[in-house]
C-alpha cells in the first residue's frame, strides 16, 4: 500500500512537472536565433548597432540564462555597441547533446564555433560567476577570438568544500533525474525567490527580478540537471587550467566585491589578477555577487575604456 502511494505521488508530480514546463516555456519564449554547433544548439540574442566597432559578448553564470546579463547591463551597452548574449549550452533555450559537456573547455569550443557562424571574428567578452572559468578558457584556447575579457565576480580557482548537496544528488544517475522530473519544479517554484534574494546580498534584489530574468526556466528538468553537472564538475575543471593562466595575453578587467559570499574574491579574483600579465582588479568593499545589477554604470565604463584602449593599440600597430 505504501509503495503504491509513493508511485502514485511520483506519477502525479511528474505530470505536474510536465505541465509546468509547458507553462514556463510559453511564459518565457526564446528571444533570439538558434545556432547549430557540434554537440549543441545555442540560443543567441543580438542587439545594438551592427556598425559600432568591437562587439561585446556576454556570458551568464550558473543557475541562470542570458536574461541575467541583459537587464540592465546588456541593454545599457546596446545603446552604443553591438551586444551578443548567449545562453550557455544546456541553459535557457540552448541545448546540449550530452550532459557531460559541462566543462568550460567544451563550452568554450561551442561558443567559439557559434560566434564564427555569427561572423564575430573578435570581441570583448563579459563573463559572470561560473563563466569566469569559461572566459579564461576562451582566452586560453581561442585567443584570436578574445580581444579583451571583463570578469564580474568570476570563478577561476579551486575552493574548499562542494557546491551544495542537492547539486551532487541531481547529478547522480537514476536518482537525480527521478527527482528532477518530479519534485524539483513544484518545490523550486516556491523557493526561487528566496534563493535569488540570497545571491544579491548585501544588495537588495530588484523588484520583479525572478520574472524579468526568466529564472524559472531553470526549474525545467533538463536544465536543472545540466546546471548540476556544470557545478559538480567545475572545481576539477578550474584546477586543470589554473597553471595556464599566465598564458593569457588579452587585457583583463576584474570587478569583484569584498562581501561576495557566493564566489569569494580572495580565492578567485585576487589570485587570478596576480597571475595574468595584463590584468586590472577592482574590488569594491560593499559589493556582493550580482555585479552587473549593482554597479552597471561602472561595468559599462570599464568595458568602454577597454574597447578604447584596444582600438588605440590597433591604430598604432596598423
Amino acid at each position: 500500500m505504501i509503495v503504491m502511494s509513493v508511485v502514485t505521488a511520483l506519477v502525479l508530480l511528474a505530470l505536474v512537472t510536465q505541465a509546468g514546463v509547458l507553462v514556463l516555456q510559453r511564459a518565457f519564449p526564446p528571444q533570439g536565433r538558434m545556432i547549430e554547433v557540434d554537440g549543441a544548439v545555442l540560443h543567441a540574442v543580438d542587439i545594438g548597432p551592427r556598425d559600432s566597432g568591437l562587439p561585446i559578448v556576454m556570458l551568464h553564470g550558473a543557475s541562470s540564462n542570458l536574461e541575467v546579463m541583459r537587464r540592465p547591463l546588456g541593454d545599457l551597452l546596446a545603446q552604443n555597441h553591438r551586444v551578443i548574449l548567449i545562453d550557455r549550452p544546456g541553459h535557457g533555450w540552448s541545448t546540449r547533446a550530452r550532459r557531460q559537456d559541462s566543462t568550460p573547455e567544451v563550452q568554450a569550443r561551442m561558443i567559439d564555433e557559434a560566434l564564427g557562424k555569427l561572423g564575430i571574428d573578435r570581441a570583448v567578452f563579459v563573463v559572470h560567476s561560473w563563466s569566469g572559468a569559461l572566459g579564461a578558457r576562451l582566452a586560453l584556447d581561442h585567443p584570436a577570438r578574445v580581444a579583451g575579457l571583463v570578469m564580474l565576480a568570476p570563478v577561476t580557482h579551486p575552493w574548499r568544500g562542494g557546491v551544495g548537496r542537492y547539486n551532487e544528488i541531481i547529478a547522480t544517475p537514476v536518482i537525480g533525474p527521478l527527482l528532477a522530473y518530479t519534485v524539483t519544479l513544484p518545490l523550486g517554484y516556491f523557493v526561487a525567490e528566496a534563493g535569488a534574494r540570497s545571491v544579491f546580498l548585501p544588495q537588495t534584489m530588484p523588484d520583479g527580478f525572478v520574472h524579468d530574468s526568466a529564472t524559472p526556466l531553470l526549474l525545467r528538468p533538463r536544465e536543472f540537471i545540466a546546471n548540476a553537472y556544470d557545478l559538480v564538475t567545475l572545481k576539477e575543471a578550474v584546477a586543470a587550467q589554473v597553471a595556464r593562466y599566465g598564458e593569457i595575453s588579452a587585457p583583463v578587467t576584474i570587478i569583484a566585491g569584498e562581501t561576495d559570499k557566493t564566489v569569494k574574491t580572495n580565492i578567485h579574483a585576487r589570485p587570478f589578477a596576480a597571475t595574468v600579465q595584463n590584468a586590472k582588479l577592482i574590488v569594491l568593499p560593499d559589493l556582493g555577487h550580482m555585479v552587473q545589477n549593482a554597479v552597471p554604470d561602472l561595468v559599462k565604463t570599464e568595458i568602454e575604456a577597454m574597447i578604447g584602449k584596444i582600438a588605440s593599440v590597433n591604430a598604432v600597430s596598423g
